[in-house]
Formats: structure tokens, C-alpha cells, sequence
């Protein structure tokens, strides 16, 4: 089901408040099941990086990218999502890349931070307008002439990990390396020597600590969703030996074509702030698939998901290597 935002978004417009752009549209974080409104341009570059959604948007006819291209347009579309960085990186891209006098349009709700973005744009746009709907709320202001001390405030510039890695807001666990994951990299086996993949890779920290524990390894291939994660784990695996390759890939509903003697994971379980376990055992599910026989998977989760019922229906031989307070190592082999 669509989100409600995405009518708050366009309410302004719908109501007649906001007279309909007839130039090129930028819309950062587009997700499917909005409508134009009559008169709308239907001139719109929908930007997504998540592969999910991407597809979605690819269904329903959008013309959509992972990213925003370096064009110029007449208004830009801002839907809100729960990481305040994330957010404040796209009002500082629509402004470099909004025409001087073209309109940006933001909503989003409580839990978005819209309460927030407004009391932060109201300082600097002396025209900000606002608009409730739908349990959201609609934002818009006119992009001025010089907005060079907007973009600097508003830019969250990537993020060093241990003087090694880098990230950038909106990522998973994109300030620190995860708990889990350190715990599974300590335990990641020294004498590998086949093919491996990570899977929901995010920016790439597992698998660097594969390449280094096991020099042995063949190559290690990258499964994320996340175009930026991805991206992110491009760079910061340039340098690493073995061979690496990356895939942007939706592992709950895109089958994965290669067999492995390895998979490392440390698999999602959120949409939003609810947990879906289901996530992580749609993803343990097409690991355990995706082995050779006699492949092994190894995956870090929280205590309280129940992942074993998957590993023991879709592998020969499972079991738990280690526990704490906080979290458990799984593994199976096929």
C-alpha cells in the first residue's frame, strides 16, 4: 500500500493552492502508487536507490534511477524518510539541482522529522509555506538565487569508520561498524579458500574482513539493495584482494543465478522502525539456496529471531556457534 505522504506530497497542488509545474521534475525518494495531478507535468525523473521500491516505480511506468543525473530542473519533489541526514542531503540536492525561482516541495510525517525540516527551513526560506494532510505535512518554499550557505548547512558529508571505510547517512549503521557484525567477523574462518558472498553487503565491512582473514578466498561476490550501500562498498573494497563483484539486488523477491562455498550474512529485519522477521528469513532462505553442496552459511542476528526453523528446512546440518546478550551465530550447510 502506498504511503499516505505521497498524497500529502501532492496535496498542495491537488487542492489548488500550488499552481501544477509545467517544467522537468526531480523527485528524491519517489515511491510508486502517487498521481499526477491534472496539469502536472508528467516530465518527472524519479530517483530511488532502493531496490525494492526501484522496482516497484519500474512497474507502474515512472522513469526512475538509483540516482539523480546532473540535469536541471524547473521543481523538485522531496519525500521524507526516518534518517534526518538522509533528509537533509536532498533539500541540499534539490537546491544545486532546482532552477533559481523553481519550487521544492517536501512532506513527510511526525515520525519523518517534518516538524523539524520546517522549523529548520523556516529560518533560512522566508517563504516556506506549510500544508497538514493525511497525517503529514506538506512543505514548499521558491529556490533563490544564491543558495550556496543553504547547501553547506544542509549537506552531511560522508563518514570515516575506522580510519578505513566510508559511508554516508541513511546506510545501515552508518556512523559505526554493527555490533553483530564485528562479532561475526572475529569468527570468520581463516583457512576459506573458495568462492563467497555477502549477503545484504551494505557498505561492505564483512566482506573486507573476509578478504583479509582468508587470503585464500577466490573472490567474494556482493549482494545489497541499497544502490548507495553498494556504491559505498565499491569504494571501499577498490583496493582489496581477492576479486570482488557487486550485485543491486532485491534478495527477498530476485532469485540469485551463482553457487557458493561461503555466504556471510548479517540480514535486515526492519522496514521502517517495525521489525519483520520475515525479511531476514526470506533472505536466510535464498542464502541457504544459493550454496554448492556442502556450502556453508554463516549469519549474525539478533537473540530473538527465528531464524533456525529456516536453516533447518533448507539445509542439511545447522546449528549456533555462539551467543551473548544481544546476539547469536548461526550457521548451515547445504
Amino acid at each position: 500500500m502506498a504511503r499516505e505522504t505521497l498524497k500529502t506530497l501532492f496535496h498542495p497542488f491537488e487542492s489548488g493552492t500550488v499552481e501544477p509545474v509545467a517544467g522537468p521534475v526531480l523527485f528524491l525518494g519517489a515511491e510508486a502508487g502517487y498521481r499526477l495531478p491534472e496539469g502536472f507535468s508528467d516530465d518527472l525523473a524519479a530517483v530511488q536507490p532502493f531496490r525494492s521500491h526501484y522496482a516497484a516505480l519500474e512497474r507502474a511506468g515512472a522513469s526512475v534511477s538509483p540516482e539523480a543525473g546532473e540535469g536541471r530542473y524547473s521543481a523538485t519533489l522531496i519525500l521524507l524518510t526516518k534518517h534526518r541526514g538522509e533528509n537533509e542531503n536532498r533539500v541540499a540536492e534539490a537546491l544545486e539541482k532546482t532552477v533559481p525561482g523553481g519550487l521544492i516541495v517536501i512532506a513527510g510525517s511526525k515520525e519523518d522529522g517534518v516538524q523539524s525540516m520546517r522549523k529548520r527551513l523556516g529560518k533560512m526560506f522566508a517563504d516556506l509555506e506549510a500544508m497538514p494532510k493525511y497525517h503529514g505535512v506538506a512543505l514548499w518554499f521558491t529556490r533563490p538565487g544564491d543558495v550556496s550557505e543553504a547547501v553547506a548547512a544542509f549537506t552531511h558529508p560522508t563518514v570515516e569508520i575506522d580510519g578505513r571505510f566510508t559511508t554516508v547517512p541513511g546506510l545501515f549503521s552508518h556512523d559505526r561498524v554493527d555490533e553483530g557484525s564485528r562479532i561475526l567477523a572475529e569468527r570468520l574462518p581463516e583457512d576459506f579458500a573458495g568462492l563467497a558472498a555477502d549477503f545484504g553487503a551494505g557498505w561492505g565491512y564483512l566482506s573486507a574482513m573476509l578478504a583479509e582473514k582468508a587470503p585464500r578466498t577466490v573472490g567474494i561476490d556482493l549482494y545489497e539493495a541499497d544502490w548507495r550501500a553498494l556504491e559505498r562498498a565499491k569504494a571501499n573494497l577498490a583496493a582489496v584482494s581477492p576479486a570482488t563483484r557487486f550485485f543491486w539486488q532485491d534478495l527477498a523477491s530476485e532469485p540469485v543465478k551463482n553457487r557458493y562455498d561461503l555466504i556471510i550474512m548479517n540480514p535486515p529485519f526492519h522496514t521502517g522502525k517495525a521489525a519483520e522477521p520475515s525479511l531476514g528469513k526470506a533472505l536466510v532462505k535464498a542464502a541457504a539456496n544459493a550454496l554448492k553442496p556442502g556450502g556453508r552459511l554463516l549469519l549474525v542476528a539478533n537473540r530473538g529471531l527465528p531464524y533456525e526453523d529456516v536453516l533447518v528446512e533448507n539445509c542439511k546440518k545447522s546449528g549456533e556457534d555462539y551467543r551473548n546478550a544481544r546476539f547469536k551465530l548461526l550457521w548451515g550447510v547445504k
